[in-house]
């Protein structure tokens, strides 16, 4: 605890010093714990002695160290390492815990230029046979893959995990539905709503976004206004992206005067209108023959 405490502190060298005094303590060393510890440390400072031998530390280290120091090359940033860690690993026959390659996937993820990479690691996850993820890491896993358009992976992650008999989270609810919508399956989508109501599962900004986003693209405007208003009465402050949508929706059903009312709600939010609204009310005005300057809304 105290190497950990060091490091998080930002002290990598008085986090060392006490893994060398620990190790001169016979009631405390070896100690697995106190390793991993140290070397997770010294891996996420970029303190660790280069050119490390990953051949021969695969080898010789237990499980928890190899992982720890895995670990640490993900949160330091050192994600080349990193994969380089997985395949050493691999190859001598190491198997390492499927959140090492969760959270890999999920720094990789967010740079497009490693989308390749990021691929290659999922087959690799979907080919282990004893995958078993935290619905967290489970959850950051499926949204790389709507990223990267992989919506049968999301969709096998989302059954493996309902499988294991647990209860999903509004996040991955969120996750599923933003997935199905990407693919324009909004009927599947929708069904995940009715899924999320039926658990009583309590919706957030995101999971009110999404589905409000869902029944613009249905076209479902009832529904939208009621989920629009179940926000507000949650305590939720829309974001101008919500707004834009319910715009868009009363549009489509020619409802100028709703679309003044939300125009003028975005305006007290301190939002400005973008010029796709600008230019959507600008055609409901013309629409219906008024003259009006969209400047008043």
């Amino acid at each position: 605890m105290t190497i950990r405490e060091l490091g998080h502190m930002g002290l990598p060298d008085r986090a060392l010093q006490t893994f060398c005094w620990a190790q001169q303590q016979p009631q405390l060393f070896p100690d697995d714990r106190i390793l991993a510890s140290t070397v997770e440390i010294l891996a996420r400072t970029r303190e660790l002695k280069m050119p490390f031998d990953l051949q021969k530390f695969t080898s010789t280290a237990s499980r928890p160290v190899i992982e720890a120091l895995a670990r640490g090359f993900i949160r330091g940033g050192s994600l080349y390492l990193a994969r380089k860690l997985l395949l050493v690993a691999k190859d001598n026959n190491r198997t390492l815990d499927a959140s090492i390659h969760a959270k890999l996937i999920l720094e990789l993820g967010k740079n497009p230029d490693k989308y390749k990479l990021v691929s290659t690691l999922l087959d690799e996850l979907g080919e282990r046979d004893d995958l078993e993820l935290s619905q967290q890491d489970c959850t950051s896993v499926m949204k790389v893959c709507v990223k990267l358009e992989r919506y049968d992976t999301v969709e096998s992650l989302y059954s493996w995990f309902k499988e294991s008999g647990r209860e999903p989270s509004v996040v991955m609810y969120t996750t599923m539905i933003h997935s199905r919508y990407k693919e324009k399956k909004y009927r599947e989508a929708f069904a995940l709503i009715w899924e999320m109501e039926g658990s009583n599962c309590l919706f957030d900004l995101p999971a009110y976004h999404v589905a409000i986003k869902l029944f613009v693209a249905l076209k479902d405007l009832p529904r939208a206004v009621r989920y629009f208003s179940r926000l507000k009465e949650a305590g939720f402050a829309a974001t101008y992206d919500i707004y834009r949508d319910m715009i868009k929706i009363y549009a489509v059903s020619g409802r100028l005067a709703k679309c003044k009312e939300l125009c003028k709600e975005i305006e007290k939010a301190g939002f400005k209108l973008d010029k796709q609204v600008e230019s959507l009310m600008l055609q409901m005005i013309k629409d219906v023959g008024s003259v009006k300057s969209c400047t008043e809304f």
